[in-house]
């Protein structure tokens, strides 16, 4: 098997079927959170939609999670005055069906029936404000950090990432990330990916991955990146400091030799080749994600 062959194998493997369980079971825990922050919010019609990994089609089976985005309008005040009164306001209303994790800037949902209790359900609402009526740039709430509200822009993301053209790449780094047990905040991740394959777009899988291991072996501090919504404003680099370099480095030294020892399957494991058939369809899937336009309000899909 070449290794073109292992890492498409390998990519196919991660893929979440549109009509399978997992996908399945998040559209159904969107319906519900939907449901009950339009009726909380009945008055501000707020901007639900997708955002994260399933927007920008970077999902893995192995570890996947639905940023589901609220955004409030920007004179809207039923929501609450301040982010953090909005942050406070969407987690009560979600609080009766779902026990809450708070994070920096999202809501993470776990089970409260007694029969499941504590069952992640791997969605994170992302509570916010239009900074104008564009409906593009927003603030969030933060409440952890030197700052305590942040400016984003989620089709910036979106873009950046998908129009990337390594997203193949930045899912199997996903992979390996999560399967070394690496904390880096994986939007950070993507960045740093993008920004070192910048000059190996056309490059093989294979040669794209270990450039990035090279990369990161060979850097002696952590390599800047910018974030494509507020480049000045918004300072991304705490993510990749605080040991998390070292541990980035380190593990990427290692798997560099891992690779020259004992290749590919000592890395990710065994996978079987892929028939012509499902490569084929593979391809034509990861086509339609990339093209397909993103919306302002959320739609089953």
């Amino acid at each position: 098997m070449s290794d073109r062959e292992y890492l498409e194998g390998l990519l196919a493997r991660q893929d979440l079927a549109d009509d399978g369980a997992e996908l399945t079971e998040l559209r159904k825990h969107r319906r519900d959170v939907e449901k009950i922050l339009v009726e909380r919010f009945s008055e501000c019609a707020p901007t639900i939609r997708y955002g994260g990994s399933k927007a920008k089609g970077t999902l893995i089976k192995e570890f996947y999670d639905l940023d589901l985005i609220c955004y409030f309008p920007r004179d809207d005040s039923e929501a609450g005055e301040t982010l953090k009164e909005i942050f406070d306001n969407v987690r009560d209303a979600l609080n009766d069906q779902y026990d809450i994790e708070e994070k920096t800037s999202a809501l993470r949902l776990r089970s409260k029936d007694p029969g499941t209790v504590g069952k992640d359900f791997h969605i994170d609402v992302v509570p916010g404000r239009y900074i104008d009526d564009s409906g593009s740039d927003c603030f969030l709430h933060q409440s952890r950090g030197d700052k305590d509200r942040l400016m984003t822009n989620l089709e910036t993301h979106i873009n950046h990432i998908k129009d990337s053209g390594v997203v193949d790449a930045i899912r199997l780094m996903k992979l390996w990330k999560v399967r070394r047990g690496l904390c880096v905040k994986q939007f950070v991740f993507e960045l740093l990916i993008i920004r070192l394959l910048e000059a190996k777009g056309k490059a093989s899988l294979a040669s794209q991955l270990e450039h990035v291991w090279e990369q990161i072996s060979d850097a002696q501090e952590p390599i800047a990146v910018e974030d494509p919504a507020n480049p000045v404003g918004n300072d991304l680099m705490p993510a990749l400091q605080d040991g998390i370099w070292s541990q980035l480095s380190s593990a990427a030294t290692a798997t560099l030799r891992t690779l020259e020892n004992s290749g590919w399957e000592a890395i990710f494991g065994t996978v079987t080749k892929l028939s012509e058939s499902a490569r084929v369809a593979r391809l034509q899937t990861a086509a339609a994600v990339v093209s397909r336009p993103t919306k302002p309000w959320a739609v089953d899909v």
